[in-house]
């Protein structure tokens, strides 16, 4: 638990920072069991999973404290309440101040865990972007990513379809890098009990 930075704790819920590398919740394999719930729940055993981040990306995730707390954030998460930004930085100079990536995405299932895009039978899929900052001379722009749904991989497909892929992710096509730019940088809620407004943010290491 060294490792794990918490920034919230009350009786309902917890916010943690998860590294990346680390699994969000425990894998199908015996050598994949280490993940952030497992080791939150053991100092806080009540602690339930509310959403999820890929194993890659690093950042802000909410957890709840007890199954009830669990049924009213999930709730939050299933009505779009749950406000998300993340950071990241792009291959590539991306054109443009602002704007949004509207493709259906659905399991690539041959080559799973990998997703695609799939104008039949994918899910309805909206990503917001905007430039925080370029780079020309490293071909580089940073951006901020709006998940307004919440598909698999969502973010790191839709930037790689318009022809950016995050740094570091191999999986949609980018070049090998220490690691995958993407962090989950700000995270907004309702209290579930309460219902006071809440909001965390964490800077970024890349």
């Amino acid at each position: 638990m060294d490792d794990i930075l918490l920034h919230y704790i009350d009786d309902a819920l917890l916010v943690a920072e998860k590294p990346a590398g680390l699994l969000s919740v425990p894998g199908r394999l015996p050598e994949n069991q280490d993940c952030l719930v497992s080791r939150l729940q053991a100092l806080y055993p009540d602690v339930l999973t509310v959403h999820r981040l890929d194993q890659v990306t690093s950042g802000l995730m909410l957890y709840a404290r007890g199954k009830a707390m669990q049924a009213a954030l999930s709730g939050q998460f299933e009505k779009r309440l749950v406000s998300k930004r993340y950071e990241a930085v792009l291959e590539g100079v991306l054109d443009g101040e602002a704007g949004e990536v509207a493709l259906p995405l659905i399991c690539d299932w041959p080559n799973r865990p990998k997703q695609k895009v799939d104008l039949e039978l994918g899910k309805p899929a909206l990503t917001r972007w905007k430039v925080l900052a370029r780079d020309a001379e490293a071909k580089r722009t940073r951006v901020e990513l709006e998940p307004v749904t919440g598909r698999t991989h969502q973010l790191r497909l839709h930037m790689a379809s318009v022809g950016h892929p995050i740094v570091g992710d191999v999986l949609y096509g980018a070049a090998p890098a220490q690691r995958v730019c993407l962090h989950a940088s700000r995270l907004a809620f309702a209290h579930p009990v309460t219902g006071e407004a809440m909001a965390f943010g964490s800077g970024c290491a890349f």
